[in-house]
């Protein structure tokens, strides 16, 4: 009953309908969403982003900040040095106070950090599944003796050995009273199999070169002495690293935790070693699978009152569900929860100094043609310098053939370009103009890119924008507006080419309306209309301002803005 009670109470805490932001494409196949819940606690900012089912050319993996265990790097410098792909995603496993990992971390199929066996681990199989559960290792070596204990890439203690792969970084770490057995050749760390080489030399001190394709044995105390005596040099060096269960099929994994989501519903006691500090109300991330596969990625903002007050796991857990989640997991939250895609922050986060670095990244990784957003959402081509000429792009992070083309409401296509590209940014520029001259459609028009890479993978990347040339020729005068009972009134001049539904506002420079000026329907011809300095709640403040002239018709909507500046009229003083 104390139970039962209890779930009630925390769904009636947190019990809101989400205020959905529209789906931005960020690339092929892979969308983002910024949500707000109002909860009596305060309203939640929560960032979804969905991708498709991992095959082909997405796939889902942990990034390593710098390339190594060692160190940390913001999500968005992990992305940017990504390459071969387009990435989105958000930061990973949690990390101790040394910067390294705290659970698992298995990449193409090699292990490079072991996994917590206190928390849940992610693992992400071949055929693109999402595997949540609790996974430990059985990490053992031996030489011309018997099996003995083994760590792998973490420093040993006082009497123990440890395995360093090229994961770790180009060096063991630094130190005296190491003993260190360098194998040139030896194999990936794959778990559940005998991984064998020979010693090439016996080193003292740390901060051994990790040969490329190669290993490093580390060793202190009883385990030094063993090591020298059992893996001599010429001698075998065998380690054996076994996971149970032994996820068969998983060829990625991260760790993190707690489980949040399990056949569809939310897991309310998860039994994992977590703080009472972690499982309060922070800025959280998780990563989970829908029932058709897909993979959901998710950042709430926490830890700033008025904007976002965070989750806790179990409200998160129930956020997830609502999206679909049949399966998901938390991954590092507090100050390191970050989204970002291709190197731009998409969420905000909650340290004072914004972006935290983080030792790994969970990344959608896209291996298609991409196509960003045009420069101008909508082409006005009409002579008066603003929005005159289209920018269009493609990238290819492979060699392709490359067919791009522009189609109008007509739905003709119109060829821009066919031919073979090495990868790389390839801009475009368009004047929505024929070739004689004459002006194109207004309407709907969509930019397509179709491509097949060198290892012949199709894709396409397409994008939508408007032509319209209603609005033209805002001006607004004067460029500063004395407002006050004895002040200045606003003039917004503008042309329509068409019936429209016209709305004019003052908005400040972030966006935020101030004043409405005007709603109402205007013939095409040349339009004056005025504003006497005077907003919802008396007289607007000084301060910078844009008028905006928004129009509605049949092609769809458009707006011109200009730049003014509001101050306040000094009032007239009488003479008697």
């Amino acid at each position: 009953m104390l139970r039962k009670l209890l779930i009630t109470a925390l769904v009636a805490g947190f019990a809101a309908a989400p205020a959905q932001a529209a789906r931005t494409l960020l690339m092929p196949g892979v969308t983002y969403e910024r949500q707000v819940q109002f909860t009596s606690q305060g309203p939640v900012a929560i960032h979804v982003l969905l991708a498709p089912k991992p095959g082909g050319l997405y796939s889902l993996k942990p990034v390593l900040s710098n390339g190594a265990i060692v160190g940390l790097e913001r999500v968005t410098a992990m992305q940017r040095a990504v390459t071969g792909a387009t990435t989105a995603g958000v930061n990973g496993d949690l990390f101790r106070e040394d910067g390294l990992p705290s659970g698992v971390l298995l990449q193409s199929g090699a292990l490079a950090r072991s996994p917590s066996p206190d928390r849940s681990s992610i693992g992400i199989g071949a055929d693109g599944s999402l595997q949540v559960e609790r996974v430990k290792v059985f990490a053992t070596w031996r030489g011309s003796g018997q099996r003995r204990a083994l760590l792998l890439n973490l420093p040993p203690g006082p009497n123990g050995v440890s395995l360093f792969t090229s994961a770790w970084g180009p060096t063991t770490p630094a130190g005296s009273g190491a003993t260190e057995a360098v194998l040139p050749l030896y194999p990936p760390a794959t778990p559940n199999i005998d991984l064998t080489g020979t010693v090439g030399e016996i080193r003292q001190g740390g901060g051994t070169p990790i040969p490329p394709g190669g290993a490093v044995v580390v060793a202190r105390g009883t385990g030094a002495t063993r090591l020298t005596a059992e893996a001599p040099v010429g001698g075998p060096f065998v380690a054996r690293l076994l996971l149970n269960p032994d996820w068969k099929g998983i060829v990625d994994a991260i760790g993190g935790g707690p489980a949040l989501v399990r056949a569809g519903k939310p897991v309310f006691r998860h039994f994992e070693f977590f703080s009472t500090d972690q499982l309060a109300r922070n800025p959280r991330t998780a990563v989970g699978q829908l029932a058709d596969g897909r993979i959901i990625l998710v950042v709430v903002d926490g830890r700033q009152p008025g904007y976002s007050v965070g989750m806790t796991n179990f409200d998160l857990a129930q956020a997830l569900v609502r999206l679909g989640a049949v399966t998901a997991s938390g991954l590092d939250g507090g100050g390191s929860s970050t989204m970002a895609f291709d190197g731009t922050l998409l969420n905000r986060p909650s340290d004072p100094a914004g972006e935290r670095a983080v030792s790994e990244g969970l990344f959608v990784l896209y291996g298609g043609v991409y196509a960003p957003p045009p420069t101008e959402p909508v082409l006005s081509p009409n002579g008066d310098g603003v929005a005159e000429t289209q920018t269009l792009a493609y990238e290819l992070v492979r060699p392709a053939r490359v067919t791009a083309t522009l189609t109008g409401p007509d739905r003709v296509p119109r060829p821009l370009e066919t031919a073979d590209k090495p990868a790389g940014v390839y801009p475009l520029t368009w004047t929505g103009l024929k070739p004689d001259g004459t002006p194109e459609p207004e309407g709907t028009w969509r930019f397509s890119v179709s491509a097949i890479d060198d290892a012949a993978q199709p894709s396409l990347a397409e994008r939508l924008f408007v032509v319209d040339r209603t609005l033209a020729a805002l001006t607004a005068t004067p460029a500063l507006v004395r407002v006050g009972p004895a002040g200045e009134r606003l003039r917004a001049r503008f042309t329509v080419t068409r019936l429209a539904n016209i709305r004019v506002t003052i908005e400040t420079r972030a966006g935020a309306v101030s004043a409405l000026v005007a709603r109402t329907t205007l013939a095409p011809g040349t339009h004056t209309i005025e504003w006497d300095g005077r907003a919802a709640a008396g007289f607007a403040g000084a301060g910078s301002y844009v008028v905006r002239v928004a129009a509605q018709t049949e092609i769809g909507a458009s707006s011109l803005t200009a730049p003014l500046t509001l101050r306040r009229a000094v009032a007239r003083q009488s003479h008697r």
